[in-house]
């Protein structure tokens, strides 16, 4: 009978011109969060799997995909991402009819960086329409360079390459001369609420860019939040995540005014 059918707690909705979203099936409005993958690749899931999951505590979630090529067996690759392209898919979901027009940006470990990036950009150049908050687990301080999922074996597999400078991961209205491998990333630009994260076992990324991230941030008055897991790596484990998903939900509540 219709009055027994089960429905969903998750509702997709398609964003024009960028993709699907995942939020409250409720018909209100409600705090976007954009989603920025890592060097998995936009078509892997992962960030689709995270939008599910925090769609479930209030948010409309955007798992933006930028990396480029790639497919569910090839991550693709991260170079010459045009991050102006980023500012534009913030725009869409601020204004998305779902929305109500509060808009965090939230990356793990490449899309760490690149929320860093695009928060700094638009803070540095006073646009308007700058993240409401950014939240970032294992990120860098540093600018890094570009990621092709190709080259990427195990040293001594005949496919290992290594890893080249002049190859740039990010561009900026065309250019990466403001965006070159080994620059500090300028989060001092950007001055809304910052939340940092990172397990202190991470052998990907060294947790010392984050604690440099978060001095940096307290030595000019700031707002940052910063949590360290002592037990996890790059990638949270079952209770670690969940313990992780806390502390960024409330965060992101707080931030988002939800």
């Amino acid at each position: 009978m219709e009055q027994d059918r089960m429905h969903p707690n998750i509702k997709r909705r398609l964003l024009p011109k960028w993709g699907t979203t995942y939020g409250p099936s409720g018909e209100g409005k409600f705090p976007g969060l954009l989603i920025l993958h890592g060097s998995e690749g936009g078509v892997s899931g992962w960030s689709h799997r995270t939008a599910a999951m925090l769609a479930a505590d209030g948010f409309l979630c955007y798992p933006h995909s930028y990396s480029k090529g790639g497919n569910a067996w090839n991550a693709g690759h991260i170079e010459d991402v045009e991050l102006t392209e980023t500012v534009s898919a913030l725009s869409a979901l601020r204004n998305f009819e779902a929305c109500n027009g509060k808009v965090a940006v939230y990356g793990v470990s490449r899309g760490a960086e690149h929320a860093l990036l695009l928060a700094s950009l638009m803070g540095e150049e006073d646009m308007l329409g700058q993240p409401d908050a950014v939240a970032c687990l294992a990120a860098p301080d540093v600018i890094c360079g570009a990621f092709d999922a190709r080259g990427f074996r195990d040293s001594g597999d005949p496919g290992w390459q290594a890893w080249d400078p002049s190859r740039r991961a990010w561009t900026w209205n065309g250019s990466s001369d403001k965006l070159l491998p080994s620059e500090r990333i300028k989060i001092e630009c950007y001055a809304r609420p910052l939340f940092l994260s990172v397990g202190l076992k991470d052998l990907t990324w060294s947790p010392e860019m984050t604690k440099r991230l978060h001095k940096r941030r307290e030595a000019n008055g700031l707002p940052v939040e910063a949590h360290y897991y002592e037990q996890e790596g790059h990638v949270p484990g079952s209770e670690g995540e969940n313990h992780h998903h806390e502390l960024l939900l409330s965060f992101l509540q707080r931030s988002l005014g939800q």
